[in-house]
């Protein structure tokens, strides 16, 4: 950047400081530096630039499965907005795994990043206060999965929108029963009890399909493996099944479609299967899936203001969220023909 400003006759702080924001500067001065931006090529090294900076414009991004279409729009979103503002983001992947989240986050200690946005994976007491204590010095905002009462989060009002498909369902048919992902982080629980307290406000029996218990991320094959033993053995407690998400409800669609069990709302169907999150793939399968739509746009846009906030303290905060709370986005009911 010093060789940069003597080929255009300027300081160097006035060449940095059109890097930081172009507008600052005059605009006789902003296009002198263009124009030699245009005949020589040159470009800052924006990596060596933020590490420079008492405070960086990285923005870390840490997601439980990078292969997972909920995250791959959620990260989407959040790079769009970020970049937007200014800010690179880093994405990394905790794979479901405890040690590389923390891994993760180390590194985005080193790198001084501004802060993070962590959909977190759960974990033993010792890695959660691990987790805490780096908080105290990097900030966080958590995403999908909440980390505690304390810590700023925004997710799915899972309340409301399991309640919306179980209310659904119910109204239009059998009462369904509960299809549960594996236990990998707290909006599990939170869709069960959804649902459980959803049937008994209806005078309805909360019924719950007997898989067995996991902590695997390959939702599809273990929902399909589950129903393919259900089908060999006890079979399922009601013929309309709500699935704690999409992954879910295609590793079962599968299964029944396999085994020659029609699913959908016809005389001759005897499944009818919803999810939750609507998935890119929901259209698109046979039959389509009925499901919930999260809106990842505004809960990207949420937990980026947030975390802006911590960060620029001076922000105008004019139709932002206040730092440091929960907030909760309602989700839509997407009927297609599987339900």
């Amino acid at each position: 950047m010093e060789d940069f400003a003597q080929a255009v006759g300027l300081s160097r702080p006035t060449v940095s400081k059109y890097f930081q924001d172009a507008s600052s500067i005059r605009p006789k001065l902003r296009e002198r530096i263009e124009e030699g931006l245009r005949e020589t090529g040159f470009r800052p090294n924006l990596f060596a630039v933020n590490l420079n900076r008492r405070q960086t414009k990285i923005v870390g991004l840490i997601f439980p499965n990078s292969l997972d279409p909920f995250y791959a729009g959620l990260r989407r979103q959040i790079e769009d907005r970020a970049a937007r503002e200014g800010y690179l983001t880093f994405v990394f992947s905790s794979d479901g795994k405890p040690e590389m989240e923390e891994d993760a986050l180390e590194t985005l200690s080193q790198l001084n990043a501004a802060g993070v946005i962590l959909s977190p994976v759960g974990g033993d007491a010792a890695h959660r206060a691990r987790v805490k204590a780096t908080a105290r010095s990097l900030p966080i905002v958590f995403i999908d999965s909440p980390f505690d009462d304390e810590e700023a989060f925004v997710g799915t009002n899972n309340g409301q929108s399991m309640a919306l498909m179980t209310d659904y369902l119910s109204r239009f048919g059998e009462g369904p029963s509960y299809f549960d992902m594996p236990h990998v982080n707290a909006n599990g629980a939170a869709r069960r009890e959804a649902y459980a307290q959803t049937m008994r406000r209806r005078g309805l029996e909360p019924r719950f399909v007997a898989v067995e218990p996991s902590t695997s991320w390959e939702f599809e094959r273990y929902a399909f493996e589950q129903t393919q033993r259900l089908l060999k053995g006890e079979g399922f407690p009601t013929r309309s099944l709500l699935c704690g998400n999409d992954r879910i409800a295609f590793g079962v669609m599968a299964a029944l479609n396999q085994a020659g069990r029609r699913i959908g709302l016809g005389p001759d169907c005897e499944f009818r299967v919803a999810g939750h999150d609507n998935q890119p793939l929901s259209e698109y399968i046979w039959p389509p899936l009925t499901t919930v739509q999260q809106n990842t746009g505004e809960m990207g846009r949420l937990a980026l203001d947030l975390l802006l906030q911590r960060l620029d303290p001076a922000r105008d905060r004019q139709g932002e969220p206040e730092a440091g709370r929960h907030l909760l986005v309602d989700g839509d009911l997407v009927l297609r023909a599987s339900a």
